[in-house]
């Protein structure tokens, strides 16, 4: 990508361009640039006059920049609507996430130990039963690290700077840190199947409730990949 366009690239994503449209902007715009080269180099020009000529036939930086931005439709969701995209959209997706680890968690247990009272620390599994269940607590363990680096990664290609990215993933940890899963047919009677989601800080440890330690390392691996980019764009500049 040439200079300027990489210069209009990064204005059209601060001014919150959603960056399908700012793509498909720049390739349509590199179509025209050659168009016009080629017209250039046909009057007789060489292929260095002939770039320069067709730039300033093309227009300004600030002229391109200014003409997507003013138009609602073209910009993303993240700059429409951030408090759905970083707090609301995240917990839809960790609530999906959990209920597919609560389903496989559900149906192993009925499929591998249907005698057993609880699917929790039986050692009698293992084969394709033991990757059965170890592929939901994958699921369970990995889903609010994996829906933080997703919301992060928005923000990044964006060039957002957003109170809601924070506030989102705040929420995550918060979640995540403190699920809990019991499943037990004599303790939960009730339940999806026997099976319960609650949320408590837990046992202190050192005088710091174990859910909010988790939450803490939780939020750090999420927010993590966002702050090294971060780093990484203010030293380029």
């Amino acid at each position: 990508m040439s200079r300027p366009f990489h210069e209009l690239r990064e204005r059209l994503l601060r001014a919150g361009v959603a960056p399908r449209h700012t793509r498909r902007y720049l390739n349509e715009l590199a179509d025209h640039l050659a168009d016009l080269k080629v017209e250039e180099e046909r009057a007789g020009r060489s292929r260095t006059d002939a770039e320069s000529a067709a730039l300033t036939r093309l227009g300004g930086i600030d002229d391109l920049a200014n003409a997507m931005p003013g138009q609602r439709h073209f910009q993303s969701w993240s700059v429409r609507a951030p408090w759905a995209m970083f707090s609301l959209t995240p917990l839809f997706l960790l609530a999906g996430s959990y209920l597919i680890a609560i389903i496989i968690l559900w149906s192993g247990w009925m499929m591998f130990l249907p005698g057993a009272d609880t699917p929790f620390g039986n050692m009698r599994i293992h084969g394709f039963a033991n990757l059965y269940f170890q592929a939901g607590k994958m699921i369970y363990f990995c889903a609010p690290i994996l829906v933080g680096w997703g919301i992060g990664l928005i923000a990044a290609r964006q060039r957002l700077k957003t109170i809601w990215l924070p506030f989102g993933l705040v929420l995550i940890a918060l979640i995540g840190g403190t699920a809990q899963i019991q499943a037990s047919r004599i303790s939960v009677p009730g339940g999806l199947g026997h099976i319960r989601m609650d949320f408590a800080l837990g046992a202190s440890v050192h005088g710091i409730p174990g859910g909010l330690l988790n939450a803490l390392v939780l939020f750090s691996l999420t927010a993590l990949p966002y702050l090294i980019w971060r780093l990484q764009r203010v030293h380029s500049l």
